[in-house]
């Protein structure tokens, strides 16, 4: 009886400078995505739904740009928890495989506001609604829900309270700074229950205020990432193999 040769040549050890440097990039573009799409692009159709009839100027290549540069921030968001998973399981392979879950949840959110959106604009486009403006406040209420579970929950979950706890656990970036993400996760999922029971409304002071903290720990993390890369920490007892060596390198 013959038995499968084993493979024992030694793999490379991970760059984990590079994971780094490319995960605060991913990072820093999921600000540069989100932000304009919301804020600017978006702002016609969400702050005028009645344009699904017809009336007003046409939306279509403002939400389009806005609908591209979210699907750039889907594949950024998935990648700032893909990239680094190799090195955040050597530390704890459960919270790296929530966060990346975690992600994906919010991914698959943001996705479903996009349709609504786009939606919004091929109903306009063809005139199907030219006589119910309803409908175009029935595909913004859509997006806003979407957007409320997405990148107002589950990014305070991701990013907040499992990134925020698995980098003050390895101590791969300084514990001060991950601390704002385990303060900053639950603020903002806090705020957003209040908003689906109707207790405060979407975009008032007391969301924004409760967003700083999250804003202030994503944005930082990912500088931190590209300007110093991992901080080295030793990797838990039991870690073995080419990713632990490279660790803490």
């Amino acid at each position: 009886m013959t038995t499968a040769p084993v493979d024992t040549t030694e793999r490379p050890p991970l760059n984990t400078r590079k994971i780094a440097t490319l995960t605060g990039w991913l990072m820093v573009v999921t600000f540069v995505t989100s932000i304009p799409a919301y804020f600017i692009l978006y702002a016609p159709v969400r702050n005028n739904p009645d344009y699904i009839t017809g009336a007003g100027p046409d939306p279509t290549a403002s939400v389009a740009l806005g609908a591209v540069l979210e699907l750039i921030l889907i594949v950024a968001g998935v990648g700032t928890a893909v990239v680094p998973y190799a090195v955040f399981r050597r530390y704890s392979e459960g919270l790296a495989l929530g966060y990346v879950a975690a992600r994906l949840v919010e991914s698959a959110f943001i996705a479903i506001g996009i349709i609504s959106l786009l939606t919004f604009l091929y109903m306009r486009q063809e005139g199907t609604a030219a006589a119910d403006p309803a409908l175009g406040e029935a595909f913004v209420a859509i997006y806003d829900r979407a957007f409320l579970i997405g990148p107002g929950i589950f990014a305070g979950v991701a990013n907040g309270m499992i990134l925020g706890f698995l980098m003050y656990r390895s101590g791969l970036v300084p514990r001060g700074l991950a601390i704002l993400g385990l303060i900053g996760g639950p603020l903002l999922v806090a705020s957003a229950i209040p908003i689906m029971f109707g207790v405060i409304e979407r975009g008032s002071i007391w969301q924004g205020l409760a967003t700083i903290p999250e804003f202030i720990w994503e944005l930082s993390f990912g500088i931190y990432l590209i300007v110093k890369g991992f901080k080295p920490a030793p990797v838990p007892t039991g870690a073995s193999g080419p990713v632990a060596r490279a660790a803490g390198s």
